[in-house]
C-alpha cells in the first residue's frame, strides 16, 4: 500500500456515498469507509488505516560501514606499504590544487581506507579493525612478499579472534581479525 491509500480510500468512500445517494440510498460516511476497506481486502477501516500508516513511514536510512581516515605525513611514502605489501589498490586521489596535501582512497575486497596528508584528518597511531575470513592465509601472503617491510605474527588469543596486526609507516595499526564464527 502506498502512503496515499487512506486518502484514496476516503475519496472512494465519498464517491460511493454520492453514487448511492443519486440512486436513492443514503449511507453514513463511516459505513462507506467500512465498505471500501472491505473492497481493499481488509477487515475494517481501522485495519486499513493502521496498515497504511505503517506503510507510509519512511524506511530508516541505510547506513553503510564507515571509512577510516588515517593520517599519513606523505602519501608517496605510505602507498608502497598499502599497495605493494598489503595488496590494496589505489582507487582515487584528490588534491585541492598543486602543492596542497593529498587525500587518497585505497581498497582491498570490501575494506576501504582513506589516507590523508591533511592536518586534522585522523591522527597518527590510530587503530583500524578489519575483519578477514582467513587470517592465516593473509599472514602467509604477507610473509611471502619480497622485501616485506615487517614480518607480523598472529595473536591467536586476541579479543574478537585471531588477529594479525600490521603497523604502517606512520604508526597506524591495522588489525586484521578473523571472527571465531569464521574459523
Amino acid at each position: 500500500m502506498t502512503s496515499n491509500t487512506t486518502d484514496h480510500a476516503k475519496k472512494l468512500a465519498k464517491r460511493l456515498r454520492e453514487d448511492l445517494a443519486t440512486a436513492g440510498t443514503e449511507i453514513p460516511h463511516s459505513l462507506a469507509l467500512e465498505l471500501i476497506a472491505h473492497q481493499l481486502g481488509t477487515k475494517d477501516w481501522n485495519v486499513l488505516a493502521a496498515l497504511t500508516s505503517r506503510a507510509a513511514r519512511p524506511a530508516p536510512p541505510d547506513i553503510s560501514p564507515g571509512v577510516p581516515v588515517l593520517r599519513v605525513m606523505s602519501v608517496a611514502q605510505a602507498l608502497p606499504f598499502y599497495l605493494d605489501f598489503l595488496g590494496f589498490a589505489l582507487d582515487w586521489e584528490h588534491r585541492f590544487e598543486p602543492g596542497l596535501p593529498l587525500y587518497v582512497q585505497v581498497s582491498r575486497s570490501s575494506a576501504v581506507l582513506h589516507l590523508s596528508e591533511h592536518h586534522g584528518d585522523g591522527a597518527p597511531n590510530s587503530v583500524v579493525w578489519i575483519p578477514v575470513r582467513d587470517v592465516s592465509a593473509l599472514h602467509k601472503e604477507l610473509l611471502a612478499r619480497p622485501n616485506a617491510p615487517v614480518r607480523p605474527g598472529i595473536d591467536p588469543d586476541a579479543p574478537g579472534g585471531p588477529t594479525l596486526q600490521v603497523i604502517d609507516p606512520y604508526g597506524n595499526a591495522l588489525r586484521f581479525t578473523q571472527s571465531p564464527s569464521a574459523q
